[in-house]
């Protein structure tokens, strides 16, 4: 039997949207797994007390300044990064944007705004450092999907436009890089407590509306979220492509 290993030691990790939330706390996780990690921001500087609480755990950490709707900045960014390290063995792609919009009062910039990093930007940054991935015939590219493009969920059409994109993204990148060694999967979390939420989640009313629907009866933290990322990072996920994984305590089974 062959060995399991969910350790990323000597692994290079870039993850996009660094500066907070998920991305923030994806970054402790996979430096604690053992990669290094380079922190991707618009405003590197916003992930300077990361790479501070990255080395005090004992790991190691860089930051890139990327920003996901401009093509220059990622195609810079990602050789900054293979020209320092050599390589890039993981992409998470955590930049994303997501808003409440009625449908009916949807603008072309709302539209055009979402679109622009979470679907957009993240088909560029994968183009930009899957080439050197299959080049070298080994990678592992994993999506920070939602369970909105899984399900319907009022006043979300654009961003569950956008996640569903991602989905049938997932797939087609996987059947294209599977016989290089590049696995191309999503996760897609339910609701999380986070920066970004937070608003939403401490009206009494949203919370319990949401936790009305999440059978495990509890929001998902961002270590949840982070034990799926890094199974489908590790070298024993060489089998897994194409797949979404739903991080969401049963909300899409029902």
């Amino acid at each position: 039997m062959d060995k399991v290993s969910f350790s990323l030691e000597g692994q290079v990790a870039l993850v996009t949207g660094a500066s907070r939330g998920i991305g923030h706390d994806l970054v402790l996780a996979l430096a604690a797994a053992g990669a290094h990690v380079v922190a991707a921001a618009r405003h590197p500087q916003d992930v300077a007390d990361l790479l501070a609480q990255v080395a005090a755990g004992g790991g190691s950490a860089s930051a890139v300044a990327l920003d996901v709707t401009d093509q220059a900045s990622i195609d810079a960014a990602v050789a900054a990064v293979e020209a320092e390290h050599g390589r890039i063995d993981v992409l998470v792609n955590n930049a994303g944007l997501g808003f409440n919009h009625d449908a009916l009062e949807v603008t072309e910039a709302d539209w055009d705004q979402i679109m622009d990093v979470n679907l957009k930007g993240l088909f560029f940054v994968t183009q930009a450092v899957a080439r050197g991935m299959v080049a070298r015939g080994y990678g592992r590219v994993v999506h920070m999907g939602s369970q909105a493009g899984l399900v319907g969920i009022r006043e979300h059409a654009v961003y569950s436009a956008s996640k569903g994109g991602v989905d049938l993204l997932t797939k087609v990148l996987a059947l294209e890089w599977a016989p290089h060694g590049v696995t191309v999967n999503t996760v897609a979390p339910t609701y999380a407590y986070t920066p970004g939420t937070a608003e939403r989640l401490d009206d009494p009313a949203v919370a319990a509306d949401v936790l009305a629907r999440i059978p495990a009866g509890r929001f998902a933290t961002t270590a949840d979220i982070a034990a799926a990322v890094i199974y489908l990072a590790s070298p024993s996920a060489g089998m897994v492509t194409g797949t979404v994984l739903p991080v969401d305590g049963g909300w899409t089974a029902q």
